[in-house]
């Protein structure tokens, strides 16, 4: 896989593994030789860090990894807006985070399969929805998987996902996939709304609570003001904010303040 070798950006502006690692996704994984390998909608790819630049080999127009990892983006100025002492702490800590453009389907299905499991068991869910669902891949010798597409599971039974054991979150699955092929959830009208009507919207799909349709909105959408919450930053946000700290009052980009706490949050446990 040494095709195609473009460089991204400065290994300060993206670190891959606070990015690949913080749980915003589930479908990267690292090599043995320290490479990320992963799929973005078709296109498998290897991401990789060297003398300080980041390199990515792959078969995608470059301009889907500039979207993908939200390049034009100056996360060194959006940062440097976040005040307070914990705050700019996390954000030392985490800089180098991007939040991930990433499709908004598989963003869907993946966050329902993440409630109420750990990312270890998330990541070999998804991959085993891909590997028995999704379209095979080949690239640089390797085997990809495709994430598989709302239609294609629309059309199974909750039952059919044995295989990948996911348990009661199979129903859920299915439950969204109709949801997309019927036109009852309409995942791009919801990237063009605003924020809150995204979230409403996700909540009325059987099996999606509060904090995966922030995750949704934030990962699968690109609502940057999104700030899902969870058990780490329940017990960050009652230890180092006030009782009446509002997500909004970090503006636009809170959703990235979310995710420098979170990673420090769990990184100091």
């Amino acid at each position: 896989m040494e095709n195609a070798k473009i460089r991204l950006c400065d290994a300060k502006s993206l670190d891959i593994e606070k990015t690949f690692e913080c749980g915003q996704c589930f479908r990267w994984d690292r090599g043995a030789d320290g490479a990320y390998y992963g799929v973005v909608g078709s296109y498998p790819a290897k991401v990789w860090t060297e003398d300080g630049e980041v390199y990515i080999t792959s078969d995608a127009p470059e301009e889907l990894w500039t979207e993908y990892f939200d390049l034009a983006t100056d996360y060194a100025a959006v940062s440097a807006g976040f005040d307070g002492e914990y705050l700019r702490e996390c954000t030392e800590y985490g800089f180098g985070i991007r939040i991930l453009r990433q499709e908004s389907w598989e963003a869907l299905c993946s966050f329902i399969i993440s409630q109420c499991n750990n990312i270890s068991r998330i990541k070999g869910i998804v991959a085993r929805l891909c590997e028995n669902f999704g379209e095979k891949l080949e690239y640089g010798g390797r085997s990809f998987y495709a994430f598989p597409t709302a239609n294609r599971l629309a059309r199974l039974e909750p039952e059919d996902l044995a295989v990948i054991r996911s348990g009661y979150r199979a129903e859920y699955i299915i439950c969204a996939a109709r949801a997309v092929v019927s036109g009852e959830l309409d995942l791009e009208a919801l990237r063009a709304c605003d924020y809150r009507s995204a979230t409403a919207a996700l909540r009325s799909v059987r099996g999606v609570g509060e904090k995966v349709a922030n995750c949704v909105v934030l990962f699968g959408l690109s609502h940057m003001e999104a700030f899902p919450v969870d058990v780490w930053m329940k017990r960050a946000l009652k230890e180092h904010f006030p009782p009446d700290f509002k997500p909004e009052s970090l503006g636009k980009y809170a959703g990235l303040a979310q995710q420098y706490i979170f990673y420090h949050a769990r990184s100091m446990e």
